[in-house]
C-alpha cells in the first residue's frame, strides 16, 4: 500500500491518515448489526446489494485524524455492543472498535476510505473474509470464508498492540483516561427496531 492512505468523511470535515500496516484484513460483513448501523445513518451506500459492508481491519493505533476530530461520534446498538464510529457532520460511517481500548483494532468501513474498489484492492488486497452471511439479503446467500485466518490476523494485531503498548495511541480513546473520545450513545429500542427493519 502507499506510505499513507487517506481517510475522510463525505463532506471532508473529518480527515485522517492510515499508516501502512501488516497484518491487515479485508472482509465483507453481512450481519444485521452492520446493516442496522448503515440504515441508522441513512448511509445505504455503505452496503452492497446483499447488505454487506466492505471493511478493512487494521490496528487502531495506525490511524491518525488530522482534521475535524471533534466530528467523530459514536453509538452502540445495544449497551454491550461494539463502538460504531461516524462523522457527525455528514453521517459517514467510519469504523467499528471494541469498547476496550487495549484491543488495538478498528474495522474501517469503505465509505471513509473512498468508493474506488480498485484502489482498495490495490492497497489492501482482495476480500479474503466473508462473515455474517445468514444476515445477507436475498434468497441466494454468499458463502462464509476466511473466518479462521481473519480471526488470527485480528488477534495478532491485538496481541502486538498490547506487547508494544501501541494501543495507547488509538485516536478513538483518550490517552490519559482510556475512555472513548466521544461518549457512546446507546440506541433506544425504537431506534434499533427501525434500523433493523429491511425495506
Amino acid at each position: 500500500m502507499p506510505d499513507t492512505y487517506s481517510i475522510q468523511c463525505r463532506c471532508g470535515q473529518l480527515r485522517g491518515l492510515l499508516q501502512p500496516t501488516r497484518p491487515s484484513n479485508r472482509c465483507v460483513c453481512h450481519c444485521s448489526d452492520c446493516q442496522a448501523f448503515a440504515r441508522y445513518l441513512g448511509a445505504q451506500d455503505a452496503l452492497d446489494s446483499q447488505g454487506g459492508s466492505d471493511i478493512v481491519q487494521v490496528p487502531a493505533s495506525h490511524v491518525v485524524f488530522t482534521q475535524g476530530q471533534d466530528r467523530l461520534t459514536c453509538i452502540r446498538l445495544t449497551a454491550k455492543g461494539m463502538l460504531r464510529w461516524y462523522a457527525s457532520c455528514c453521517r459517514t460511517p467510519i469504523g467499528n472498535t471494541l469498547a476496550d481500548r487495549k484491543a488495538d483494532f478498528v474495522g474501517l468501513i469503505h465509505t471513509g476510505l473512498g468508493q474506488d474498489k480498485a484502489a482498495l484492492a490495490a492497497s489492501f488486497g482482495p476480500v479474503t473474509m466473508r462473515v455474517g452471511v445468514d444476515g445477507a439479503l436475498g434468497d441466494s446467500k454468499p458463502k462464509a470464508a476466511g473466518m479462521f485466518s481473519g480471526i488470527a490476523k485480528t488477534l495478532a494485531m491485538i496481541i502486538m498492540g498490547r506487547l508494544r503498548g501501541t494501543y495507547r495511541a488509538s485516536p478513538f480513546f483518550d490517552p490519559q483516561t482510556g475512555t472513548p473520545v466521544a461518549k457512546p450513545r446507546v440506541l433506544s429500542t425504537k431506534e434499533l427496531a427501525a434500523a433493523k427493519r429491511v425495506g
